[in-house]
């Protein structure tokens, strides 16, 4: 399993401890490198979580090209990264009429992303899982001569499928009700900040 990458230490990071790419400020670098180091932990690629981050913090829409120069990453990466983020839902593409280029935007609702992201990736896997478990079970039988205790092991794999997958369904149902009070004060904290700005 991989680590998160600590970069801290008992004080506030100074400037020389972020390694700054593109034009960002060292709180932006060291915050963009967190959330890339939590989205690997996850098993998602780290640049993945860098490019919401960015684009999540700006609050602003930017192109491919100001992605790639901010976080110092190739046209091509960028755009398989993009693409990616777009599937699951967690970016947005955005043209203005009067753009001649594709701009993005980052979800900033962050229970529907995680409900859309868990949706996709981990309740799409235990699905084809307990597909797999159930023809697997279907030519044990039909090959005949296999152990009735291997073919209750093998039901029981299934069945803990099974509940996994309703496990995962009940999650991306009850998710926001779960934590709605930290993500409210959450919205609440950000209205009140947009308002101070203006």
């Amino acid at each position: 399993m991989k680590g998160y990458l600590w970069t801290g230490g008992t004080t506030a990071p100074g400037p020389e401890t972020v390694v700054a790419a593109g034009q960002l400020a060292p709180w932006e670098a060291l915050a963009i490198e967190a959330v890339g180091n939590v989205i690997e932990f996850w098993g998602f690629k780290r640049n993945q979580g860098r490019v919401w981050a960015l684009l999540y913090l700006r609050g602003e829409l930017l192109t491919a090209g100001e992605i790639e120069r901010e976080l110092d990453l190739s046209k091509g990466g960028v755009s398989m990264l993009l693409r990616d983020l777009e599937r699951w839902g967690v970016v947005q593409r955005v043209r203005q009429p009067q753009d001649a280029v594709w701009r993005y935007s980052a979800e900033t609702d962050l229970m529907r992303m995680v409900s859309r992201v868990t949706e996709e990736r981990e309740a799409s896997l235990v699905a084809r899982v307990r597909a797999d478990l159930a023809e697997a079970r279907r030519l044990a039988q039909a090959t005949g001569g296999v152990a009735v205790d291997r073919l209750q092991r093998l039901q029981k794999m299934a069945l803990l499928a099974e509940h996994v997958e309703k496990a995962l369904r009940l999650f991306i149902r009850t998710a926001r009700l779960d934590v709605g009070g930290v993500l409210s004060a959450f919205r609440d904290e950000t209205g009140a900040l947009r308002k101070k700005s203006r």
